[in-house]
């Protein structure tokens, strides 16, 4: 399932617009309906994520700052791929006790050092092999939690008697479910690059949005760990490397105008 937003957010063009236009004709080979579309364009609008000017499909929509964008994440996981980034063998952690009186804030901070890709140790106590701090001194100014945050860096880390960083890596981030993703991305391009002739250039950009919504959903969870903690080959590479490969392809015979082909391609 192809969340609509999804779909409008895969849709940008370079000059930070939507065609209203193409955004109906892609949703309709993925099997969404106009008033889906309608209903999440106005979604869109009303959370500042979009601007709307015109009516119906000569419509043209324009994204805001507002607008989440997580490229950087995935020009990281291209660079690891590339061997461009080596782990400097230092664990980073991050201890917090927050009171309950600040809990909408204490849960805000868990929840972004899990998006930030750390794992929880012990309770109020996360880890990641990533130089995160200015990420995570970041977050700490904007929920103001500043007096209950503290950060270490160490080369030391033993878990329940185990210091081997790759067992240790196996054991505090979901890894079988994160490779099962990537095996289901791997599977869906390895099959579109088999199948892109004779699409039309709208079959070409639902075929891409597809590609790019299960692209999403393997990185989700995933804390791009360094190549020196995962199994050697480690299928995100690979579900990452024919996902480009079909993205450039279906580029080449469609739309390079489309900003998620060069987001996902470099």
């Amino acid at each position: 399932m192809i969340a609509t937003r999804a779909l409008v957010d895969a849709l940008v063009r370079q000059d930070d617009t939507v065609d209203a236009g193409e955004l109906y004709a892609v949703a309709a080979t993925l099997g969404m309906t106009d008033q889906q579309v309608r209903l999440c364009v106005k979604r869109l609008v009303a959370e500042g994520r979009y601007t709307h000017e015109g009516r119906g499909r000569r419509a043209l929509l324009r994204a805001t700052a507002a607008t989440s964008d997580d490229s950087g994440f995935v020009r990281f996981a291209h660079r690891q791929d590339r061997g461009l980034e080596p782990w400097d063998g230092r664990w980073r952690f991050v201890a917090f006790a927050i009171p309950e009186t600040s809990r909408a804030a204490r849960d805000s901070f868990r929840d972004a050092l899990g998006h930030l890709g750390g794992a929880a140790v012990q309770g109020g106590l996360y880890v990641s092999p990533h130089d995160w701090d200015d990420l995570v001194d970041a977050t700490v100014h904007r929920l103001g939690v500043a007096a209950g945050v503290t950060r270490l860096t160490s080369t030391d880390l033993c878990v329940a008697g185990e210091r081997d960083p790759g067992r240790l890596a196996a054991r505090l981030w979901p890894l079988e479910e994160i490779a099962g993703r990537y095996t289901e991305l791997a599977d869906l391009a390895g099959g579109l690059l088999d199948g892109l002739g004779g699409r039309s250039p709208v079959e070409l950009l639902g075929a891409a949005v597809e590609l790019t919504a299960a692209y999403t959903r393997a990185m989700e969870p995933d804390p791009l760990l360094p190549p020196e903690l995962l199994p050697r080959p480690w299928v995100g590479a690979r579900g990452r490397e024919l996902a480009g490969r079909c993205l450039a392809a279906i580029s080449e015979r469609g739309d390079p105008a489309i900003r998620l082909f060069r987001r996902y391609t470099a």
